[in-house]
């Protein structure tokens, strides 16, 4: 129990106001100031006490209190104490952040020495080396424009005291060396590269503008779609799975679920498919498994065989020639005789844990509606709160599903598939031309084909499959390349298809210009352009502008629209803003990789899972397959949390190392740098952007967002 300290009862309580100070620990304290006793509480046998007390009430009436001296020395220790822990614990977080970062530069690992890298290293290098180059120029210039600075050269776009700088050109008047130069230097800026430099920033300022009104038209969309409740029905009678096709709709479904060296994640994908409600006889388990792990492929059997016994119908494809990845894998698949028996196939990613009811609140859409091509269920996280980096991954994707997804399967019936978490009609696969391994985004490249040739898309937003955000930044970085990359890679080899296409003339405008073009190229292409290179030249070249509304309030705004629908995240929308302006980088080199297709878009590397709720979910699934085989044998549910323990520990035993990317870094102290030179320019809003933007270029340059990579 918490020790009190209470002062009251006799005289000496009646001068002071009574409290109760309760203490857990010197960082946990509370005060509870209590009102004073009444006349009627006590009685007073002396004339001088009640005379006392009753001037005391009287100063109380009147606004007075008198303080207890020793009250406030104690409150004001403890304050005192609660003050030095907390300057204890930030001096010992700093000590902490550079021990951690002279571990990353004495470690020597960069992404440069990244074995398994998702980016062409000859182009990869050749980027860096643009950035250095902006960087060594923006450090000389820092130092010139400070010398300059002190010797009275003190003026910004504002003011460029032309008399002054007339004075010093003019042949006749006498002047110093570095009057001179500098002056040279000015009317350089002035001629010749401020109007190129401001013809970019304005075309910058007007794709920022046409991306900004098109992410509003998506919310307005959404707000429609919510404040009429607009949502997909189905056309189906109630079902019962004992009775069969008398009682319901029950086409035959495939069930797919490819996978590669993943071993974290696999038990459970496997358990909640084969749990899924719908009659044994009518669905059938496809474990594509590509992993060239002997280990994880003796695991993967053996899990199947487990269920097998079960009585789950599934079966185990394994390739030894892993062509195509991911589509050569599915496409593989397709070719087995007996898919020509089955009318739907539903895809899982190895991380995905679909509810038993997915197929019931997915596969009825289909009934009745031939056009309808394919079903996309929304995706959820089971570890979005783990750390900053998967909470700004939620937030992007909470935005993408909610607003993008469903607006624009709503009012077009189009959307790019999401890979996984859907189903399709097998008839338009087929009619589309199947499973093309040309990309590395698969499953965009079938459902633009798709939509060419009719089909129809259905999202739903409210059926939700369970997944895994990257923990790491270093695996986001590569999941987020690919996905940047590949776009573009398809952008060239589709859009003779577009053209030619018999669709109408509107939906090509929206399939070229807002789905590729405005989405995957202007949007990395602005937010580099503008936020990492422009603004910090514009600081160096004030003959330039970049008005303070699109440096902060336009952002600003457009952040918050991204933000609100995943409303508990509001409290990252400063962090949101300046990682996603951090991850431009990769974004923009990824996309340059892909348009003009260089090696690095050929590329796919699987992004790294934890398997985090593996453990509980195989529990829960286990529950739920007792409910619905009576008489079977339950799983040894033991020997799964013993494997789950071994695993972890041998994932503890791992060494496990950060890397510096040189990238991220060289374009921190570019930004530092011209936030420095902003100050001499008294640009407050731009000087403010510049410190953030370059402290989150540094966090990420040295790794410290994120989990460690093994």
């Amino acid at each position: 129990m918490a020790p009190s300290f209470e002062w009251w009862g006799g005289k000496e309580s009646h001068r002071g106001t009574p409290v109760v100070v309760k203490m857990e620990n010197p960082n946990n304290w509370s005060m509870v100031e209590l009102e004073g006793p009444s006349e009627v509480d006590f009685l007073y046998q002396e004339d001088e006490d009640y005379h006392d007390f009753h001037q005391k009430n009287q100063l109380e009436k009147k606004g007075g209190r008198n303080k207890n001296a020793k009250q406030l020395t104690w409150v004001l220790l403890l304050k005192a104490h609660k003050a030095a822990g907390c300057l204890t614990s930030i001096a010992s977080a700093l000590l902490s952040l550079a021990s951690i970062v002279r571990r990353r530069v004495v470690s020597g690992r960069t992404d440069a020495t990244d074995t398994v890298s998702s980016e062409n290293p000859r182009i990869n290098t050749r980027f860096f080396t643009c950035i250095k180059v902006f960087l060594w120029l923006s450090v000389l210039l820092l130092g010139f424009e400070m010398a300059a600075y002190v010797k009275g050269w003190h003026f910004g776009a504002s003011d460029l005291q032309l008399q002054y700088l007339y004075t010093l050109t003019n042949p006749l008047s006498v002047k110093g060396l570095f009057d001179s130069v500098y002056s040279r230097w000015v009317l350089i800026r002035v001629e010749y590269l401020a109007p190129p430099l401001q013809f970019l920033t304005n075309a910058c300022i007007l794709l920022f503008l046409i991306q900004s009104v098109d992410r509003l038209v998506l919310c307005l969309g959404c707000l429609w779609i919510r404040l009429k409740g607009i949502k997909p029905i189905a056309k189906q009678g109630l079902m019962d799975l004992e009775s069969g096709d008398a009682g319901g709709y029950f086409p035959m479904v495939l069930v797919q679920i490819p996978m590669c060296n993943e071993k974290e994640v696999y038990q459970q994908s496997i358990a909640a498919v084969c749990n899924l409600e719908w009659p044994k006889s009518k669905m059938l388990i496809q474990i594509l498994d590509d992993s060239d792990d002997p280990t994880t492929v003796s695991l993967i059997k053996e899990e199947v065989n487990k269920w097998q016994q079960e009585g789950a119908n599934i079966v185990y494809r394994h390739r030894v020639i892993r062509e195509g990845y991911k589509a050569g894998n599915l496409k593989s698949a397709m070719n087995c005789s007996y898919v020509k028996d089955y009318e739907f196939v539903a895809i899982f990613d190895a991380d995905f844990q679909p509810t038993p009811d997915f197929l019931k609140r997915t596969v009825p859409h289909f009934k009745d509606n031939e056009e309808l091509g394919l079903v996309q269920a929304r995706w959820s996280f089971v570890n979005k709160d783990e750390n900053l980096l998967t909470r700004l991954q939620n937030i992007n994707l909470a935005f993408h599903f909610e607003v993008e997804q469903q607006v624009n399967g709503i009012f077009l019936n189009f959307f790019g598939f999401n890979g996984t978490a859907g189903v399709w009609r097998i008839k338009a696969l087929e009619e589309s031309g199947g499973w093309l391994e040309r990309t590395t985004v698969e499953d965009m490249d079938i459902a633009v084909r798709a939509h060419l040739h009719g089909w129809k898309f259905i999202f739903l937003n409210d059926v939700e499959c369970q997944c895994e955000l990257p923990e790491s930044y270093e695996a986001y970085r590569k999941q987020q390349h690919r996905w940047h990359s590949g776009p573009m890679q398809l952008f060239r080899l589709c859009l003779p298809d577009v053209i030619k296409a018999k669709i109408s003339i509107w939906k090509k405008f929206n399939m070229i210009f807002l789905f590729f073009l405005l989405r995957k190229l202007i949007l990395p292409f602005y937010s580099f352009t503008l936020f990492c290179i422009i603004l910090p030249m514009t600081m160096f070249i004030p003959e330039a502008t970049l008005p303070s509304w699109v440096v902060c309030y336009v952002p600003a705004t457009m952040s918050f629209l991204n933000i609100l629908p995943a409303p508990k995240s509001f409290p990252f929308i400063v962090p949101y803003l300046l990682f996603e302006n951090t991850m431009s980088v990769t974004k923009f080199n990824a996309m340059i990789s892909g348009l003009f297709q260089l090696g690095s878009a050929y590329e796919w590397v699987v992004t790294k899972k934890s398997g985090r709720s593996s453990e509980g979910d195989l529990i829960s699934l286990v529950e739920k397959e007792t409910k619905h085989q009576r008489g079977s044998s339950m799983p040894d549910l033991d020997e799964m949390r013993e494997e789950i323990k071994q695993q972890e520990q041998r994932a503890r035993k791992k060494k496990k190392h950060n890397r510096i990317y040189t990238k991220e870094l060289a374009l921190a102290f570019l930004l530092l740098t011209a936030s420095v030179r902003s100050l001499l320019s008294a640009q407050g809003i731009h000087f403010y952007f510049l410190l953030f933007q370059g402290v989150s270029f540094l966090l990420v340059g040295l790794d410290l967002i994120g989990e460690q990579v093994e």
